[in-house]
């Protein structure tokens, strides 16, 4: 059978869609391979939120169809954002043959399998057979589900719905994934019971806004949101030690997910938060519904609810018509909020959203993007790097997930705030346990330590 290899660029639920697409392809004999070279089928999963992420996975097709002097059989595709929003022109501007949406994830195995068998009945033919997809489909949320889980891996993404109703003005999310549409609780709660008897002890629950899951479908119970309820279902779950969840919304955090911290152990002390401005006239033209004020007070009402929680946003600068005014009120409510981390994205035009359509006098020089980057980035680092200089000589519970991504012969882990931790440590004993790690040094935003006496 034919080898695949699969690239993905962009978020936690595009690495899951692919991993999804990559056990299809296994379940159907292929064999996935990390090597582009010897791959029969190349597919790059794309992402849209950023101009910069479009750029990077065409020049990669770009560099990928110089296999097809080798090879003429090579089959190249993209799945995700960018197919949707492009749709067929990927075809002719670079050359592939199948273009796959976001609702189609489940088909790709069998289009890639049409695509072969078309090559073989026009092997006399020069025209090219390609497929593009991307239509809605009922359902198709329900369609992530399995998991290619590698050797003592103890962490999983599960999906739990797709798309988005918010329509921030600078987002195009809405339109490459479609509105709001969450799986039942009982299925997600029967694909956490699977993972954890293959041996995983942590589950990030994944949705462009994933407390909002299920407003649409499914009631409230008990004065609690769909979202809580199945935190509390997932809670119960043997053999699940830890729960995270990303990305939520602030106007998803109701007194009953506020309070899920407080009554629900397994919940990691993590809350990725996007703020996204500082400003109440930037949140305005953004569609953020809420003021600066009310984030301000919800992070402080996270961080009462479960002390020591660590909270990081993302933030974007330079958004049309953010003046240094508007700027200076970003920069000084994360001055007063003193985040762990944050990504700091310089406003890009995307196409087909509203804030790509504002009047130009309204879009800022990247210069001055550029500028608010830098400054705003060097005030988030010194409040994060403070944030680990009281860990140094303290115990800390990591989660060990392998090898060190910069030095194989260490091990990394990562803290129930999201710390990263490098150690010295024993793969048989210590990948995919949980354990204790002194604390010795930290650098930049990685912490180093021995694992404590008992572990």
């Amino acid at each position: 059978m034919p080898r695949v290899h699969i690239r993905t660029y962009g978020c936690q639920m595009n690495e899951r869609d692919s991993e999804q697409v990559s056990q299809m392809f296994v379940e159907r004999g292929y064999t996935m391979t990390a090597q582009e070279a010897e791959a029969d089928v190349i597919l790059i999963n794309t992402c849209s939120v950023r101009d910069q992420a479009e750029q990077k996975a065409l020049g990669k097709m770009g560099m990928m169809n110089k296999f097809r002097a080798e090879r003429p059989q090579l089959v190249t595709g993209f799945m995700g954002c960018m197919a949707q929003s492009r749709g067929s022109e990927l075809i002719t501007t670079s050359k592939v043959d199948l273009v796959v949406g976001t609702q189609k994830y489940h088909r790709v195995v069998e289009y890639v399998e049409q695509i072969i068998r078309g090559r073989e009945q026009r092997q006399m033919d020069d025209e090219r057979f390609s497929i593009v997809d991307t239509e809605e489909e009922q359902a198709s949320q329900n369609a992530i589900r399995d998991h290619e889980l590698k050797d003592r891996q103890a962490s999983a993404f599960v999906s739990i719905m797709q798309g988005c109703n918010m329509k921030c003005t600078f987002c195009i999310v809405p339109y490459t994934r479609g509105g709001e549409r969450g799986r039942p609780i009982a299925d997600i709660v029967e694909e956490v019971r699977r993972l954890a008897a293959r041996g995983v002890k942590e589950v990030t629950l994944l949705g462009q806004i994933v407390n909002l899951y299920g407003r649409h479908e499914f009631p409230m119970k008990d004065g609690k949101s769909p979202f809580v309820q199945l935190l509390e279902a997932v809670h119960e779950v043997d053999g699940i030690e830890r729960i995270r969840f990303t990305s939520p919304h602030p106007i998803g955090y109701k007194a009953d997910l506020i309070n899920a911290f407080t009554c629900l152990p397994k919940l990691a002390e993590h809350v990725h938060l996007p703020m996204q401005s500082g400003s109440n006239a930037i949140l305005k033209k953004m569609h953020r519904p809420y003021s600066a004020e009310k984030f301000e007070e919800l992070v402080a009402k996270i961080r009462a609810a479960r002390p020591g929680i660590a909270v990081t946003t993302d933030i974007i600068v330079g958004f049309p018509g953010e003046t240094d005014e508007h700027y200076a009120e970003t920069r000084a409510l994360c001055d007063r909020l003193e985040f762990e981390n944050a990504f700091i994205f310089r406003y890009s035009k995307r196409r087909g959203t509203p804030a790509a359509e504002m009047e130009d006098a309204l879009q800022l020089p990247e210069r001055v993007k550029e500028e608010r980057n830098q400054d705003l980035l060097a005030l988030i680092n010194k409040h994060a790097q403070a944030k680990y200089v009281p860990l140094v000589g303290t115990n800390v519970e990591i989660l060990c997930e392998g090898p060190s991504k910069t030095n194989a012969s260490r091990l990394t882990g990562r803290t129930r705030t999201n710390k990263i931790v490098v150690f010295e440590g024993n793969p048989e004993r210590h990948i995919g346990q949980i354990f204790d790690v002194h604390i010795t040094e930290f650098q930049g935003f990685t912490l180093y330590g021995d694992p404590a006496l008992t572990a």
